[in-house]
């Protein structure tokens, strides 16, 4: 009997076996179709990267004076000015930082700060870099200023030792112990004109929530060559200004359980944009139940995103979504990379964290939550005017696409666990 059963195990084997390389097989010729088919796309009626947008928002919160960015440029002038005037330390950590003139006017900033005197960290994610110079990312050996490459390969994807874990995704600047930086925006000329994100400058004690993050990734991740950041606590408990990071090496992934608090919490409106969309089923739940119960749920995400695969990974939820009474719009002309939500005209999260895969369950993250009517409305405004520059997914539109659409996003739905 066990020889009659050995030949069935190797049918079976076999079978599974060819089975997984036809799906591979098929998987690799669709996401090879839709990315000859975007590429057309792109020829023939590329993106203008023109939007509207608002003049920086200033509100405060508490102690602290908070700025909304939704331009790239107003950003980076404004980051430039307070890096030129940092005299005691500066903190910076940016998953792209570009090799271009933008790029070089950070890097001269950075450079000309420690040249001075002020105490300068900077952390490069070598993956999110490795399509630039690798001379641009290696700043010159100074007294004063200290850089750290997160690594290329993260070998944890193969042992699963936690602390070889994720991508460094996160985007700070801490300026003095007063003032921090946090949000969607990378460092390069394209995010300065062309792309539609959203940051966060936060001046007073509430800057510490970036810095304190900073150190404690520094503190993790340094070579001994590198000095040791204080790791000084917080002065003022203020709950309505508040981090939240998620962090690979210790299997803390908090800030996917932030989302889905506040849309269950959610009882009038809970307005989201994200640059990618692949939700999880406990975030289709969320999003579904709280409009069946009357909740003003609105998604907005790019028309066509930058990574055109994940944009088609993301679209086998939106019948369920739709179905149940989310509104679904879709920013035209530009990439829209921002993460960003508003609930209740109450709380908002500004941060880093898309709501797929990689964002909640892989990568570094950090997302600020901000408890305020005033910074809320800022962030109702600055929804407001995307809508005027998007158009909505029907129902009628979505139940109108064609066949071959259908069997792609069949094909394609299996990889939301990897993007």
């Amino acid at each position: 009997m066990s020889r009659l059963r050995r030949p069935r195990r190797r049918h079976i084997v076999s079978a599974v076996k060819w089975g997984a390389l036809g799906t591979l097989a098929v998987q690799t010729a669709a996401v090879a179709t839709v990315t000859a088919i975007d590429a057309m796309r792109k020829r023939r009626s590329p993106q203008s990267g023109n939007f509207p947008h608002l003049p920086p928002q200033e509100t405060a919160v508490g102690p602290n004076e908070m700025t909304v960015y939704t331009y790239g440029r107003d950003l980076y002038d404004a980051m430039l000015e307070d890096i030129r005037s940092a005299t005691d330390h500066i903190y910076f950590e940016c998953f792209i930082v570009k090799a271009d003139e933008t790029g070089f006017e950070f890097r001269d900033a950075l450079i000309d700060a420690a040249r001075r005197g002020v105490e300068t960290y900077a952390i490069f994610d070598t993956w999110g870099n490795f399509n630039q110079d690798p001379r641009f990312r290696h700043l010159p050996k100074m007294r004063n200023l200290h850089t750290l490459q997160f690594p290329l390969v993260r070998t944890g994807i193969f042992t699963g030792r936690a602390r070889d874990k994720g991508r460094d995704h996160r985007k700070i600047l801490a300026i003095d112990g007063k003032v921090g930086y946090v949000g969607g925006y990378n460092i390069g000329t394209l995010y300065a004109h062309h792309w539609r994100d959203t940051h966060v400058r936060i001046e007073g004690p509430a800057a510490w929530e970036l810095e304190g993050s900073f150190a404690d990734m520094w503190n993790d991740f340094r070579r001994r060559e590198h000095p040791t950041l204080p790791d000084n606590g917080t002065h003022l408990w203020d709950k309505t200004v508040k981090a939240t990071v998620n962090t690979p090496a210790l299997n803390d992934y908090p800030i996917g359980s932030l989302y889905l608090d506040a849309i269950n919490r959610s009882n009038r409106r809970a307005w989201i944009t994200m640059g990618y969309f692949i939700p999880d089923e406990h975030m289709l739940t969320a999003l579904r139940h709280a409009a069946r119960r009357g909740v003003d749920v609105r998604v907005l995400i790019p028309e066509y995103s930058n990574h055109i695969v994940g944009d088609w990974v993301g679209r086998p939820h939106y019948d369920q979504l739709l179905s149940a009474g989310v509104r679904i719009f879709l920013f035209e002309d530009a990439m829209v990379h921002a993460k960003t939500m508003v609930v209740d005209g109450k709380w908002s999260t500004v941060g880093t964290a898309n709501i797929d895969r990689l964002s909640l369950r892989g990568n570094f993250e950090i997302n600020i939550e901000v408890y305020d009517d005033d910074f809320a409305r800022a962030m109702e405004r600055i929804f407001q005017v995307d809508l005027d520059n998007s158009h909505e997914l029907t129902r009628a539109a979505w139940d109108a696409r064609g066949r071959s659409n259908r069997v792609i996003e069949r094909i394609l739905r299996p990889l939301g666990p990897l993007l």
